[in-house]
This record gives structure tokens, C-alpha cells and sequence, in this order.
């Protein structure tokens, strides 16, 4: 047996990598607090400060501001002067780290990171025994999806995304029949509402918390024409009563996709369209190495949408099933033409225009 040769420089190197990612996961951290408590939109409206003016003009504890910022400070993202002892964000920096920012706001992203750290136990229970994790675990989650989703979807849903099916805006303002499949919290549904009253709005989910939220802001907002149902996709249970059916971010979270894809074709009308947008990745991990996002999405798929999936005796098909799968599965479920694309203001997703004969 010839002799292994430890390369010392590659030693050093991975090293020194795992290193930062153990900074950049305590960052992670951090940013997920200064988003939560405002002091990234605070530190933005603010001259060069002190600790005591920027937790004053946040409301916040001035001796856990200084801790906060000084982290900030050494990990780069806050810059520090040390003679009059101030503290700035620089406007480069805020662009992606404010509310102000929309959908770029990373520090709102940050927040996946903590809220998943709190089913560790049970996703390390999942590894040796097999199982999964019930949705009802992950109690933050319902939250910070709802909000990364709004960002998005407030800025673009009805200027950008609808439009790309070229005849949907005009009929939706004629009026037809929408359903959302697994809505969340109902702002897409509510907003397609909102913006074509003649059209009738329907948001289906399995989470009881979600449907209580869109009808309370239906009611706010004072929509006749937006409705929303308590009930597991998987069976979805209509046949040939919709015009347009959506589905953000949640083919992919489904137990048995297949058959939720099989009811939505069964859904639509002739002549209806299906408008999935899912997570934007091939279905082969080698062509997914240089994904910018790729780390945080199979994480998310190892920690969140295949341990829901599993909980429920699920096929688990994961966060990353990617294109070519998505594509194979759409005309499983009987969609004879598949139109994909993007939009500008969403990094993450595709775009399936989906229709049958």
C-alpha cells in the first residue's frame, strides 16, 4: 500500500473555511436579531451614532445594542470609528439588509437559521431512526415564510408575475374563477383579489393558523371575492371549476405531489391555466455545485420540507427536485404544454405555465 500524502496546503485551506462558516453562522445569528428588533432599519435613518443614541432611537436595551453592534463590527457589515465611539451602516450595505429593500433583504432570510435550530433534537432523531418532523414543530416558520413571501409578491405579483400569461390580466379583470394551492396566509390570494374584484378567490391549506390569517385579512381589506379552505391538497376534490390556478413555493412541500398535480389539471376548465413557481435548480446535484443558494436550499430540504414530508408517511421529494423532475411530473399529471420562466425580482424560482388539451 503506497504511502497517503497529506497535502498541508488543502489541510490549511478547508480549515480555515470552517472557521468562517462558524462566524458566519453565529452572523447569521445575529442578523436574524437586528432584523427582528428594527436595528438594520434604524441604524439606516442614522448618521454616524453611538451605542446609546442608536438603542435610544431603536427602543432597544442600550448594553445589548453595544454587544450586538461590536459583532457587526468585526464581522464587516457595520463600520466603527473609534475616537467618538460611532457606529454606521453604509447605504451599500442596507441594500440588503433593511425592510426598505423588498425581496433583497437577506437579514429577513437570516431568520431560517435560528427558527430550524429549534427541531435539531428531533431532525437528529429523524438521521438515526428514520421518521420525520411535523409541521406543527417548526412554530416560527408560518411566520418568516409568510414574510419573505409578502416582500416578494407585494412588489411583483400583480405588475410582473401574472402578466407572464399574456392573456390572464384581462381576464382577470372580466372575472374567472382562482385558486391558490397551499396558500399560507393567503396574501397571494388576497391580493389577486384586492386587484380584480370581479374575479372569485379561493386559498386552499392544511394549516389551520393560515387560513384563520387570510380570512382575517380578507375581512380586513374588505374582499367579498376572496374565500379560503381548510383542507389537505393531496385531495383537492374539484373537478373542472377553475379558470387559473396557482402554486407558490409549494408543489415541492406536498407529501404526495403527484397526486396534488393530478387534482390541480383535474381542477381547471378548458382552456384554464396552472401557474406553478418553484424553487429554480436542476435535478442533478453536479449542476447544481455553483447554485449561489445551493447550501441553504438542500439544507432546507434536509431539515424542513423532507422531514415534513416524511412525518406524513410523504414521498419526501425535497426542496431540489429541480426542472427536469418538475418537468417529467407536470406531464405525468396530464399538462401537455409547459412554458418556463423568470422574473427579475425573484432569485430564487421558476415560472411553470402550465396547460392541457
Amino acid at each position: 500500500m503506497s504511502e497517503t500524502v497529506l497535502d498541508v496546503e488543502r489541510r490549511e485551506a478547508f480549515g480555515q473555511q470552517m472557521v468562517d462558516v462558524f462566524n458566519h453562522a453565529n452572523l447569521a445569528l445575529l442578523a436574524s436579531i437586528g432584523h427582528q428588533v428594527g436595528l438594520f432599519d434604524t441604524l439606516a435613518e442614522l448618521s454616524p451614532a453611538t451605542s446609546h443614541e442608536i438603542a435610544g432611537a431603536a427602543n432597544l436595551h442600550e448594553r445589548y445594542v453595544r454587544e450586538w453592534l461590536s459583532a457587526l463590527t468585526v464581522a464587516g457589515v457595520v463600520e466603527y470609528d473609534p475616537g467618538p465611539r460611532t457606529f454606521w451602516l453604509p447605504r451599500e450595505h442596507a441594500a440588503f439588509l433593511t425592510r426598505a429593500a423588498g425581496p433583497e433583504n437577506l437579514a429577513a432570510a437570516m431568520q431560517f437559521v435560528p427558527l430550524v435550530s429549534g427541531v435539531e433534537t428531533l431532525l437528529v432523531e429523524c438521521f438515526r431512526h428514520g421518521g420525520g418532523v411535523p409541521y406543527s414543530e417548526y412554530t416560527e416558520f408560518h411566520r418568516w415564510k409568510a414574510e419573505d413571501s409578502e416582500a416578494l409578491y407585494d412588489l411583483a405579483l400583480v405588475d410582473d408575475i401574472l402578466p407572464l400569461v399574456p392573456e390572464l390580466p384581462a381576464r382577470l379583470r372580466a372575472g374567472i374563477e382562482v385558486a391558490d394551492i397551499g396558500c399560507g396566509s393567503g396574501r397571494v390570494t388576497n391580493l389577486i383579489a384586492a386587484a380584480y374584484p370581479r374575479s372569485r378567490c379561493v386559498g386552499y391549506d392544511f394549516e389551520e393558523d393560515g387560513i384563520a390569517a387570510g380570512r382575517a385579512e380578507a375581512q380586513r381589506l374588505g374582499l367579498p371575492n376572496a374565500d379560503f379552505v381548510l383542507r389537505d391538497v393531496t385531495d383537492l376534490g374539484e373537478y373542472e371549476r377553475f379558470d387559473f390556478v396557482t402554486a407558490f413555493d409549494a408543489i415541492h412541500d406536498q407529501a404526495h405531489p403527484a397526486q396534488v398535480l393530478a387534482g390541480i389539471a383535474a381542477s381547471l376548465r378548458p382552456g384554464g391555466v396552472f401557474l406553478m413557481v418553484d424553487i429554480r435548480a436542476s435535478s442533478n446535484l453536479e449542476e447544481n455545485l455553483d447554485h449561489p443558494f445551493g447550501v441553504f436550499l438542500y439544507a432546507a430540504s434536509t431539515v424542513h420540507c423532507t422531514p415534513v414530508s416524511l412525518y406524513l408517511d410523504g414521498d419526501g421529494l425535497g426542496t431540489m427536485w429541480g426542472e427536469q423532475r418538475a418537468r417529467q411530473m407536470l406531464a405525468d399529471a396530464g399538462f401537455t404544454s409547459v412554458d418556463v420562466t423568470y422574473v427579475e425580482a425573484d432569485v430564487f424560482n421558476t415560472y411553470y405555465i402550465c396547460r392541457k388539451d
